[in-house]
Order: C-alpha cells, then structure tokens, then sequence
C-alpha cells in the first residue's frame, strides 16, 4: 500500500472522439436548485486539491452518532468491529434494523459513495433510512471501506468483501437473513458493488439476491460520449473521474490488464450474477458506461433494471430530495426491491 506518492495530473488512457459542447437539458427543478447552490459544485475534483477536499469532507459531513441514527428509537443501530481482509486488521460496520419488527430481516449492504476518495459509513445513514421507509421491513449495513489514495485497489473491495463474509455468516444473530442480502451503492459505492458481485461470484462467496448500482462508476477509462459531453458540465466530471480513478489505481491507471474487479466495465464474463437495478441520470458522466452494463449483462443472458432518468445530474436525488424526479427514483428502487425481497428463494425477482 502506496500512501506517500504524490498523485500525478490526470492522464486519460482511453480516448474518444469529443462530443459536442451541447449537453441534454436538466430537468426543471433540479436546475433550479443548481442555480441556488451556483457554480461551486462544479469545481472539479484534482490531484492539486484532492487532500484539502478530503479534510473538508471529514470538516462538513460529521459522522452521527449513533444514537442520533437511531432517530428517537426508531432504529435499533450498532456498530460492529469484524474481521478484515489480510492487510486490514477489522472493518467497521454499521447496522440498523427498524425496532419492533420481530424475525430475521432481509439487508442492504451497501457501499456509500465518494469517488472512493470521501464518505463514510455513518453519515450516508440517515437518508437511506429515510427512504427505507418505502421498504420498512429491511435492515441496513453499511460498510466503513478504507480510502484512496491511502489504500489503493485491491484494498476498498476487499474491505466490502470481509464485511459481507461476516453479515452472511453472523447476521443471524443480528436479526437479519443472511440468504437475503441485496448489495448496493450509489457513485462509487455503486461500482464497489457491482464489483463485489463479480468477486463473491467468482470467489464463491456469499450469494447476493440483487445488487442496487445506483449510477455506478465503473469505467477507469473516461473515454465515453457522455464523459466528453457532460465535461465541465456534470458535478462530477472526466476531470474529477480521473483524479478518483487515478488515486484508486496508481500505476495500474489505464493499464490493459486491469481486472473486472477493479473496474467492472472491464469485465467480459456477466453471467451468473444476481439481478441488478441499474440507475443513471441522462445528465451526467456516468450515462453511457451504465447504459452499456445494463446491455452487457441482457447479452450475457441475466436480469437488469435500467432507468435512465431524463434531465438528471449526478447525484440528483440527493441534492434535490424533495424533486418529482428523485421521488420517481426512489419508488422504482423500492418497488425493484419489494420484487427482488419477494422472488421465491433461487429464482429471479425483477423481470429483465
């Protein structure tokens, strides 16, 4: 584990040809609320200021405590210490379950976003218990995986792989069905999940029922139309992919040989994967690396879920919560998860 190099500028391995200045228009609200916040979200993320953003990140998201998750006893929340992968002593989990709810409960691990460079595991929480509300009988984990450039690839994945080793084995006890176990993320917790499904596949591991990609980031290569398109325009840009793909990798930026693990647009083997929502805004960066998962997983013969939300940016629904956008987004979510919970054991939920 590298942590003392500095990141060099960001180099694009891949091209393309640069699309047109003219990006898809956004949707009428959610460009209200971007002309609130102004032009400061779009200061794209670089090697220069990569550090001073992760110590403002740590400044202005505080963690929750966690009886502040546990919102006034509506939540039983726990934080659980587990093993870690071989370069990791433990990862940290965070568990909350709704109170009074008797039985074993279906779980959503999930993976917080960040560009795998920002975010922890506590302060995602309380809007995913928010929206949990549409789905009240299901219990949240969320996983604290280590940073970049800090720790470089392998070394996120292999934190969310220890922890869902350990809900499968130990969530018993926990009140949860470890034979029901949805694995999720939006941004880059997203493509942490879309690669842990590639990795418990292969290794064998645990067996998700679905995996929740919410515009995932998957593609190290930076090279797509949209990409081009939403330059200097998405909130998060080629420039800020880059800069994260570039501190996830190191020397492997780029490189050929680069494993689906790694990213999970690399991969040409997608069958035998549990279903998948995938969600992207037409608006952003990540569009047409999402859009061809969702084509590679039907040409690989499994079930995926795709919405291309019109007039979105990157992380909409989170920016603007209170949108008829976000709120279309996150009843497609829930419904998707009530079919995928609801699917008897060993078949498909959603259909393709």
């Amino acid at each position: 584990m590298d942590t003392t190099r500095a990141i060099p500028a960001p180099t694009h391995p891949a091209t393309a040809t640069p699309a047109p200045a003219v990006a898809p228009p956004l949707d009428h609200e959610l460009a209200a609320v971007l002309d609130e916040f102004g032009d400061a979200l779009r200061d794209p993320l670089t090697p220069e200021n990569l550090a001073a953003r992760q110590q403002q990140d740590a400044a202005v998201r505080p963690r929750p405590t966690l009886r502040e998750l546990g919102a006034d006893g509506r939540f039983e929340v726990a934080e659980h210490r587990v093993p870690g992968p071989p370069d990791a002593p433990e990862v940290t989990l965070i568990s909350a379950r709704p109170t009074g709810i008797a039985g074993p409960l279906p779980v959503l691990y999930y993976l917080h976003g960040g560009g795998m460079v920002i975010g922890n595991a506590a302060s995602v929480l309380p809007q995913l218990l928010r929206e949990r509300d549409l789905t009240p009988e299901l219990a949240v984990v969320s996983v604290e995986y280590r940073l970049a450039p800090q720790t470089r690839y392998p070394g996120p994945l292999e934190d969310c792989y220890a922890g869902l080793r350990w809900v499968a084995a130990h969530g018993a006890g926990l009140g949860l069905d470890p034979e029901r176990i949805v694995i999720g993320g939006k941004s880059a917790g997203g493509g942490l999940a879309a690669a842990l499904a590639l990795l418990t596949r292969d290794r064998g591991g645990p067996r998700p029922i679905g995996q929740l990609l919410l515009c995932p980031m998957i593609d190290d290569r930076n090279a797509t139309f949209s990409g081009h398109q939403m330059a200097g325009v998405d909130l998060w840009d080629r420039t800020s992919n880059a800069t994260a793909w570039q501190a996830l990798l190191g020397d492997r930026y780029g490189a050929p040989d680069l494993p689906p693990y790694a990213a999970p647009a690399r991969a040409t083997d997608l069958t035998g994967l549990p279903p998948a929502y995938i969600e992207v805004g037409s608006a952003e960066t990540f569009r047409d690396e999402d859009v061809a998962y969702a084509n590679a997983i039907w040409q690989a013969g499994g079930q995926a879920e795709l919405h291309v939300w019109p007039g979105a940016f990157h992380g909409f629904d989170s920016l603007a919560p209170d949108a008829a956008l976000a709120r279309d987004a996150r009843n497609a979510r829930a419904r998707w998860l009530r079919r995928v919970l609801d699917a008897p054991a060993g078949r498909p939920g959603p259909a393709a």
